[in-house]
């Protein structure tokens, strides 16, 4: 697999009007956050027609089972029944890492999610965020070492936003 390449995976999503919203750090990073991040993370619908579309692009991305032990990706035939299995999928792809998880830690998933989803326009693409107060919440309740980390930076954008939205 290649680099890490953000937008042709969201491209790709798009181009198979995949309903989702993307989550985590590149979440955080288009909200301002300056921390880096190696993946793309995402919340979709879990309907059997979105798992048919998310499947279709997960196909044309060459996407693969990340583990440790094999970076490179366990081959595998995505497919919407396989899709709706688990919570969780830890992929590989041609343009880098993308987790596809359908409910992320402190929220109810897409329905959740997209409620107070934030419309970027990034290179010509519309990508769907979950808010930054959503980024938060899911960061405060997965209560790993690296969300914590982040939590600062996150709380105080957040704050530098709502006096934004103020004073508007």
């Amino acid at each position: 697999m290649t680099g890490f390449d953000p937008l042709a995976i969201l491209r790709t999503l798009n181009e198979h009007e995949v309903r989702y919203v993307a989550i985590g750090g590149l979440a955080a990073t288009l909200y301002g956050s300056p921390l880096t991040t190696g993946d793309l993370d995402i919340c979709p619908a879990a309907d059997s027609g979105n798992l048919e579309r998310l499947a279709a692009a997960l196909q044309a991305l060459d996407a693969a089972i990340y583990t440790d032990r094999d970076p490179n990706g366990v081959p595998f035939v995505p497919d919407a029944d396989f899709l709706g299995n688990a919570e969780v999928w830890n992929l590989v792809t041609r343009a880098g890492r993308l987790d596809v998880n359908f409910t992320p830690a402190g929220t109810g998933g897409y329905p959740d999610l997209v409620r107070d989803a934030v419309r970027f326009e990034l290179d010509e693409l519309e990508i769907p965020c979950a808010s930054l107060r959503d980024v938060i919440r899911s960061k405060e309740a997965a209560g790993r070492e690296r969300d914590r980390r982040a939590l600062p930076t996150l709380r105080r954008l957040l704050a530098a936003l709502e006096e934004q939205e103020r004073s508007e």
